[in-house]
């Protein structure tokens, strides 16, 4: 894919949040802002329009001109730090971004003829800090705004896009859903531990606080993890799983991500056949103990009760 930058606007007084530090919020453990961030890793350079933060990965940093100048005065600042020829446009609140919404967005971009792509919401709303544009024709645009208007600051994002020729993709419910409130907060948090979801975004979050970049199969895992724990013990569970892990990262030191995770898999076949084995030791166990107490069907076997009494 073609390089692009991305410019995050992550200023903005969040009135609605009583002035708290929105891209700081917290949705499933990581700020509002990393979840954006790891949703565009394959960007060129990040360019991020606001207050410092730590952040999980590099990115570059400015402020609109005038502090607090709205949107398109940060979309400017922005711009100014971007070489690339396609720019993706985003905002520091939207948790549940996807790179596929991001491939998405670039692709559509790309089409002949068209200046750029925004997301449309559930409601067929355009989302144009949900969006991918060509970067000269998004400069055009802004010059001829700040002509038309004397600058930037305090002017709507309609007068950017009511010009541009722009596809519209429709990335489904989640990709456009900001975070304006309170409510809204609480809506993401609860539907990250809905069950279809929760795993994968625990997942996740564990990768990005650890800093691990891997994709490994996790059904391979549980299903490890539930042979440990029915085969030997409970709580071989979550140990065998960190010896796994240990393992693979033994075996594949100095190896890329794709050479650890094969590592992973590895270990963790090995590691399933050794407690179906203890399974299948255990099961033999029982039933030569059920045998010795009478087998299946309780009966007593023909010396049971004479062993050991001296009875001939």
């Amino acid at each position: 894919m073609t390089a692009y930058d991305v410019i995050v606007l992550a200023g903005g007084a969040a009135k609605r949040l009583g002035g708290a530090d929105k891209p700081g919020v917290r949705v499933g453990g990581r700020a509002l802002l990393d979840r954006v961030l790891a949703a565009c890793d394959g960007a060129a350079r990040t360019v991020v329009v606001g207050g410092r933060r730590a952040t999980a990965r590099p990115v570059v940093w400015t402020s609109e001109v005038p502090q607090g100048g709205g949107p398109l005065a940060a979309l400017g600042a922005g711009l100014r730090l971007t070489t690339a020829e396609r720019v993706l446009v985003l905002s520091a609140d939207l948790p549940f971004l996807a790179p596929g919404t991001v491939d998405a967005l670039l692709d559509a971009a790309g089409q002949p003829g068209r200046e750029g792509a925004l997301c449309t919401d559930p409601d067929g709303r355009d989302q144009p800090l949900v969006a991918a544009y060509r970067a000269e024709p998004l400069r055009r645009e802004l010059a001829l705004i700040a002509t038309e208007y004397g600058s930037l600051a305090g002017l709507p994002l309609r007068l950017l896009t009511a010009d541009l020729d722009l596809a519209r993709v429709d990335a489904g419910p989640d990709a456009a859903f900001d975070c304006d409130t309170w409510d809204d907060i609480a809506a993401a948090r609860a539907r990250i531990r809905e069950h279809g979801a929760v795993l994968d975004e625990w997942i996740t979050s564990v990768k990005n606080e650890l800093g691990i970049e891997l994709d490994v199969d996790t059904a391979v895992l549980l299903d490890l993890a539930r042979d440990a724990a029915h085969g030997v013990a409970r709580p071989a569970a979550p140990l065998t799983t960190f010896l796994v892990g240990y393992a693979a990262a033994r075996a594949s030191a100095g190896a890329g991500p794709d050479e650890a995770a094969a590592a992973v898999a590895e270990a963790s076949r090995k590691a399933t056949a050794l407690a179906l084995r203890w399974e299948a030791e255990a099961e033999a166990a029982e039933s030569a103990g059920g045998d010795a107490a009478g087998g299946p069907t309780g009966g007593a076997k023909p010396d049971a009760g004479r062993e050991g009494t001296g009875t001939p």
